[in-house]
């Protein structure tokens, strides 16, 4: 690979200690990757748009590499980083580890083949590729919409509840438009003080207030030519409600502190969780601005009411838990027991509860003892299929065969926005096989353990919830489900895959 090779790597390169020289550039620039040298966060949110991946050169500690994570994800962009770490402080390359760098090189290593390794694929076209799942008619039905919607500039207001999936939506209309190819800007109204969100959506001129050393391009600049997208707007304050007004009507702004008008090539998107026309009447948002960012209104429907993309989206969730080896499969009974549950915190819960079940689980298949909900109905209604996964007792009749599973769709295999139905093929399921524990404790840890199930299944068979039953036993319920969860996981193993 090398310069001139049309795979070149665009890397943004941040190191505070020392500039690179031009021998290293050469090096890397041989090795096919193209440098942008920034000396502050102020310049990275800049060049962060046209990067394929940022270099950043860490002291004593990860924690630059947690402030650059921020920043992404508050710009909502998806640019993996690269941390270069002195050799003799091996406590901070295992810390960006953990923290999600795409890898770690020592700062002292030029060699292309070492470079070539760790940018290796990262602008392929199949890693650009998003993935969403709209299965359900009504999902499609949605999709069809917005993608009618991204072919005009209008103003879309995007509303349902936390967690529907709002952004996902938001970034569906930006890369289905022609601006596809320039920048998608969010911003979380709620998620920052007035002044902050002020400062990052109109920018400031240097000397605009104390700690104003060099200007700034706020995100509206940033989104200059592409979409940005305002999540929670009902939470704006209403003095910069006014202000926003004025930049969607006139498409123009002026940075805090500066007198120069810049004009704007942007696509506002927005969203809410908020009836806006009862904040309207409570005077809390202004009509007019209503008017002016509803120009159509894309409505997402809670989770619950759309049963067709549940499944899906748990194969999509357990599908990034896959590092290599076999996928997750979803028994028939514990996919019925997904859909019927009603999803009041939709898709956020749903990865909450598919995170849950790969932890309890201990294997590749999820059955109903794995899937644990918020909604402590719903516990309830899990408590059977927990009985029946725990090990055995002495004093407890407890049943240990195990129906065999029956097929579901492939995880390993991601839907994506325009598959249909249909994509989803039947795979085969490892049963799920039971082994009994001895008759007797072999020794004191085996006897402790069967007398503590004992006492447990007892009391969960003496009352009428699990609530009463940890009351009883003298826990919390929270104690009580990691405990069946302990039994169930020293009671069970996989079997042969299929």
């Amino acid at each position: 690979m090398n310069a001139s090779s049309v795979n070149v790597i665009h890397a943004v390169w941040l190191d505070p200690f020392s500039p690179i020289d031009a021998a290293d550039r050469a090096q890397l620039d041989a090795a096919g990757i193209s440098l942008e040298t920034v000396s502050t966060l102020g310049d990275l949110t800049l060049a962060l748009r046209r990067a394929h991946v940022l270099v950043i050169r860490l002291g004593d500690s990860a924690e630059l590499l947690q402030e650059v994570q921020t920043l992404i994800a508050q710009l909502g962009h998806t640019v993996p980083v690269l941390c270069r770490v002195d050799r003799r402080r091996m406590e901070v390359a295992v810390d960006a580890m953990r923290l999600g760098a795409l890898h770690v090189l020592s700062s002292d290593e030029w060699s292309a083949a070492a470079w070539q390794g760790a940018v290796k694929g990262l602008n392929a076209p199949e890693l650009k590729t998003k993935s969403y799942v709209f299965v359900d008619p009504i999902s499609q039905h949605l999709l069809a919409l917005a993608q009618r919607v991204a072919q005009t500039d209008v103003t879309a207001l995007l509303v349902g509840p936390t967690g529907a999936g709002k952004e996902v939506l938001a970034r569906v209309l930006h890369e289905s438009s022609p601006r596809a190819k320039a920048p998608f800007v969010a911003l979380n109204c709620a998620a920052m003080p007035e002044h902050l969100i002020e400062d990052m959506l109109f920018g400031h001129e240097k000397g605009a207030f104390t700690g104003a050393l060099k200007e700034h391009k706020g995100l509206f600049e940033q989104a200059h030519g592409g979409t940005i997208f305002l999540d929670e707007i009902g939470e704006m304050p209403m003095n910069l409600q006014a202000k926003l007004l004025r930049v969607l009507q006139e498409k123009k702004l002026n940075r805090l502190g500066g007198e120069a008008t810049i004009d704007l090539d942007i696509r506002v998107i927005a969203a809410t969780n908020k009836d806006l026309k009862l904040a309207i009447e409570q005077r809390e948002f202004r009509e007019d601005l209503y008017f002016r960012i509803s120009t159509f209104r894309l409505r997402i429907q809670p989770l619950k009411d759309r049963p067709g993309d549940i499944v899906p989206l748990v194969a999509q969730s357990l599908a990034r838990h896959v590092k290599g080896g076999l996928p997750f499969t979803v028994t028939p009974e514990a996919q019925v027991q997904l859909q019927s549950y009603p999803w009041p915190g939709n898709v956020r819960e749903l990865e909450n509860v598919v995170q849950r079940a790969v932890v309890l689980s201990g294997g590749r298949t999820i059955s109903p003892a794995h899937l644990m909900f918020d909604d402590a109905q719903m516990d309830e209604q899990a408590m059977p299929a927990m009985t029946e996964a725990l090990p055995q007792a002495p004093v407890v009749d407890m049943p240990v065969a195990v129906a065999p599973a029956a097929p579901l769709m492939p995880a390993a295999v991601t839907p994506t926005y325009y598959a249909p139905v249909s994509a989803y093929n039947p795979a085969p399921m490892a049963p799920i096989e039971m082994r009994e524990e001895p008759a007797a404790p072999i020794n004191l840890d085996s006897a402790v353990k069967a007398s503590e199930l004992q006492v447990i299944m007892a009391a969960i068979q003496s009352t009428d919830s699990r609530m009463e039953a940890a009351a009883k036993l003298g826990i919390s319920p929270r104690t009580l489900r990691y405990k069946l969860a302990q039994m169930r996981t020293r009671g069970m193993h996989e079997g042969a895959s299929a």
